[in-house]
């Protein structure tokens, strides 16, 4: 039995949890918010792709959750993960280990240098999926929809990946599908761009508030945009010399459906009824989440790459428009990093140790 500390109390901490208490380890929960683990006095309920009650503890604050962990698993969407990461940074300590659920805009290079200005190094794994999808339905409810049959992670520094890919094989299974570095991770979360594609294809459903079901409403022209976003994915991976699992990969491992074009292997979602329902609000993590922390960083990697992401790019400016905010500012993980002033050599160096090399002298 692990004991482990989840940041998080929306759909996926609160799944996380109910998977790891289900496969037998110690569960604490804390919600950077304070409002989002008061339901749990009666347990956390979970359906679908798992049944049970489960009772995690709860955490009053960071530090009381570093407090005892040998595992800290960072579940908030990744708007919030500047500020977790501040809040844990000062109280990880040694022989801890920390997974990001999932990965965005180079938050584990943010955390190593936090910790190194401790003089602390610690094994930082960065997922490129979450280990399940769902939807919180209650204070204490979530239900799960998919439980994933792969994950892809790596580690920082990467010395460090052995270790922890073993350590999460305990916690998880063998469900890891080990990356060559937090570049090649960067480059894995297929969600903002599949979400770039539904939300434009939907956006007047998510306006209206309605019920719908999201694979059915992933019509021809809509699955090929999405294919043509993975493509443009896929040539900056190509250029950096890195292996990414492609959109069809992702589906066909995710949820267990044969390969075909986009658009029909959502139709065999959404006939199987397991393919999930859209946002039902404009004020959605497929925008506000994904814009500015999946499509921009993608478009960072491309110019830093000479591989300009143009579909991603055109994303951002269109989500920008019909929101009227500038998402390409939204992002302080991007900013705190300055990475728009990096090298490639110096993210390659950062994407392995963790720590960006020191500035020249003059």
């Amino acid at each position: 039995m692990t004991k482990i500390g989840i940041a998080g109390a929306g759909s996926i901490a609160f799944g996380t949890a109910a998977l790891l208490c289900h496969r037998g380890h110690e569960v604490a929960l804390w919600s950077p918010s304070g409002q989002g683990t008061t339901g749990l006095g009666e347990g956390l309920t979970a359906t679908g792709a798992l049944e049970g009650v489960f009772h995690p503890t709860v955490a009053d604050s960071a530090q009381a959750l570093c407090d005892g962990a040998e595992v800290l698993l960072i579940a908030v969407p990744a708007y919030g993960h500047k500020a977790v990461i501040d809040a844990l940074a000062p109280h990880l300590a040694e022989g801890q280990q920390v997974i990001i659920s999932s990965h965005a805009s180079f938050g584990a290079v943010y955390l190593a240098e936090a910790l190194a200005a401790r003089g602390l190094s610690l094994p930082i794994t960065a997922w490129g999926t979450t280990a399940l999808t769902g939807r919180r339905t209650g204070p204490g409810a979530v239900s799960v929809n998919t439980i994933r049959a792969r994950i892809d992670m790596a580690t920082v520094p990467d010395s460090a990946q052995p270790q922890a890919l073993e350590l999460q094989q305990a916690l998880f299974g063998d469900v890891f599908a080990a990356r060559d570095g937090l570049l090649a991770i960067a480059l894995s979360n297929l969600n903002p761009q599949n979400h770039m594609g539904i939300a434009l294809g939907n956006m007047t459903r998510m306006e209206h508030g309605e019920t719908w079901s999201q694979s059915g409403n992933v019509t021809p022209n809509v699955g090929r945009l999405m294919e043509e976003l993975d493509a443009e994915r896929l040539a900056i991976a190509e250029t950096l010399g890195l292996k990414v699992k492609s959109i069809f990969e992702h589906y066909q491992q995710s949820y267990h459906v044969p390969v075909a074009s986009i658009a029909e292997m959502n139709a065999e979602l959404h006939a199987r009824g397991t393919g999930g329902q859209g946002p039902a609000t404009a004020d959605s993590r497929y925008v506000t989440e994904d814009v500015p922390y999946g499509l921009l960083p993608t478009v960072v990697l491309g110019q830093l790459a000479g591989h300009p992401a143009r579909l991603h790019d055109a994303g951002v400016a269109i989500f920008s428009a019909m929101y009227g905010r500038d998402f390409a500012q939204e992002n302080e993980l991007l900013t705190a990093l300055d990475l728009t002033a990096r090298s490639l050599d110096d993210l390659r160096i950062a994407s392995r140790s963790g720590r960006f090399p020191a500035p020249a002298q003059a």
